[in-house]
């Protein structure tokens, strides 16, 4: 049987208006059966792919720019109407965009800032983007900000389609000229994290400059003042941080309780235990056994005063001595990175939180333990006699919040402020947990409310970081006695009594970081929204678990 007869006979439907008709010679190079999309004989396309090469769906035409093309559809409820007014902090603009979808947000309005006609090189705008997330994220910002600074700097240099990722410790983002273009990918990995609020507020300012459609920022000017941001030196020295944490112990000791002897040996407990924390981590130490040894000398003054049968109150000098330790920043960063749907981040930072305390712990149940063997007479229901003092209370819960700005490195112009936020705290809590009778987890969850609120409100118009305005407020809020007395309970044998102050301590502090992020929420209530009708701050709708 030849090909010929072995080939499938043709229907009447393969054959088309362009195929020759009966008697005439097809030739060598021409197939008997066309399709109605063939040209006719003697047309050529003038542009096309090579005969040899196969084509794809997702190969653009060649007469396709990118550039002159018309948009690709439009979205079912309409082209996002986005107004960007000045008076509005960058951080509501660049949030309600990254909710959007990459197809709905509105292109940037205005050219790149730069002299040159094609704009910056893409791969220096994402370099210089990564730079300026890697300063926030290391300096204990969340997750939602970090992202939000980021697409503000890619959006100030008109590059729009990008897509920043930020995870505890890794940073990268995307940036797709358009649907058909390559895209191009950067990444960076944050080795170090410390405490600088003013490094934090000058990297603010920085993207609020450049978020300014007034500003002709160029690039290498963006790149001169973050390497100005990095040479700074820290505002405070190591022996003004070492005072400052023993001030903060001897207010604490204040709050429950404490007198003035109490004060100075919470003072001396928690500048010890500083000096021997820097002295860890000059020897290379993980911050876990930081902890472990910074916890130790206000636990052994304590037990010291006890043995030698002083008429002090113990509890008040540990006590002191651990809220200079407890990890408030990291977990308020954490809860807030949970709330906002950054799961992994939060997860991250609270795991760091967790590991912390542990170490705060172990310092503390080694001193304890020692101490009970040797005959201390350590009280576990001392929680119970802390008589309200209100204004000496109020006084020390000031000078707490103000020692705890100077170890964040705050600026000074924010100092005044946050002392301010953190009496207010103390004195809301005070009224409704000493004189309403109220229960210390809704007491301490409506101040801190407060504190996020007002702590909110004063960095957006004043186009800052809330951290500083509310991370060194919480301070007289933190749970050093509920932690002091588990741990005591533990040593004494009386596990089931220590786990219920624990868990209180667990819930104060869960309290405080759903508090003060609460409080942020209802603070952008009085905000006004950059987004037209239909807009609004977007978020996930998932209501019934699923």
């Amino acid at each position: 049987m030849t090909d010929a007869e072995d080939r499938k006979p043709q229907s009447d439907e393969a054959r088309m208006a362009f195929m020759p008709p009966a008697g005439v010679e097809v030739g060598d190079g021409e197939s008997e059966t066309t399709s109605e999309f063939a040209l006719p004989q003697g047309l050529d396309a003038p542009h096309g792919p090579p005969a040899d090469s196969e084509g794809s769906a997702f190969t653009p035409p060649t007469a396709y720019s990118a550039r002159q093309a018309p948009a690709a559809f439009t979205p079912p409820t309409g082209i996002p109407v986005v107004s960007l007014p000045k008076d509005v902090p960058w951080q509501d603009r660049m949030r309600t965009m990254l909710r959007m979808p990459v197809a709905d947000r509105p292109a940037p309005e205005r050219a790149p800032k730069t002299e040159e006609e094609e704009g910056p090189a893409v791969p220096r705008v994402l370099d210089l983007t990564l730079r300026i997330g890697e300063l926030l994220l290391a300096g204990g910002e969340g997750a939602e900000d970090v992202e939000a600074a980021m697409f503000a700097v890619c959006r100030s240099y008109g590059l729009d389609r990008c897509e920043p990722n930020v995870t505890f410790t890794l940073l990268s983002i995307s940036y797709q000229p358009s649907l058909v273009d390559d895209p191009v990918t950067a990444s960076r990995t944050v080795r170090r994290r410390g405490t600088d609020y003013t490094r934090l507020a000058a990297v603010f300012r920085l993207v609020d400059d450049l978020s300014d459609p007034e500003s002709q920022i160029s690039l290498e000017e963006a790149y001169r003042r973050l390497a100005e941001i990095r040479r700074n030196r820290h505002p405070y020295s190591g022996w003004v941080l070492t005072s400052a944490s023993g001030l903060l112990a001897g207010a604490a000791s204040v709050l429950v309780g404490g007198g003035v002897l109490v004060f100075f040996a919470a003072a001396l407990g928690a500048m010890l235990g500083d000096r021997l924390a820097w002295l860890c981590a000059g020897r290379g130490l993980p911050e876990f056994y930081q902890f472990t040894a910074a916890a130790m000398p206000p636990a052994a003054i304590g037990v010291a005063l006890t043995v030698a049968h002083v008429d002090v109150k113990a509890s008040a000098v540990i006590t002191g001595g651990l809220f200079a330790l407890l990890p408030g920043r990291a977990l308020v960063a954490g809860v807030q990175d949970g709330l906002t749907g950054f799961y992994i981040t939060a997860s991250a930072r609270l795991l760091e939180v967790m590991y912390f305390f542990v170490g705060i712990v172990v310092g503390v149940l080694l001193v304890l333990y020692f101490g009970v063997k040797l005959g201390a007479e350590l009280n576990p229901d001392a929680a119970l006699s802390i008589e309200p003092r209100p204004l000496l209370q109020i006084g020390a819960s000031m000078l707490l919040s103000l020692t705890f700005a100077v170890l964040l490195q705050q600026e000074r112009s924010t100092v005044l402020w946050v002392t301010l936020n953190g009496g207010v705290a103390w004195s809301v809590y005070g009224a409704m947990h000493y004189v309403g009778e109220i229960s210390p987890v809704a007491s301490t969850a409506v101040a801190a409310g407060l504190v996020g609120l007002f702590g909110q409100l004063l960095s957006r118009y004043r186009f800052a970081s809330a951290l500083p305005y509310t991370t060194a407020a919480i301070g007289p809020l933190l749970p050093g006695s509920a932690t002091y007395f588990g741990l005591l309970n533990i040593a004494q044998n009386e596990v089931d009594n220590g786990l219920v102050s624990l868990a209180t301590a667990a819930s104060l502090a869960m309290a405080i970081a759903i508090g003060v992020n609460l409080g942020s929420e209802i603070s952008r209530l009085f905000l006004r929204i950059p987004v037209g009708a239909g807009g609004g701050r977007k978020a996930a709708k998932r209501t019934r678990g699923f």
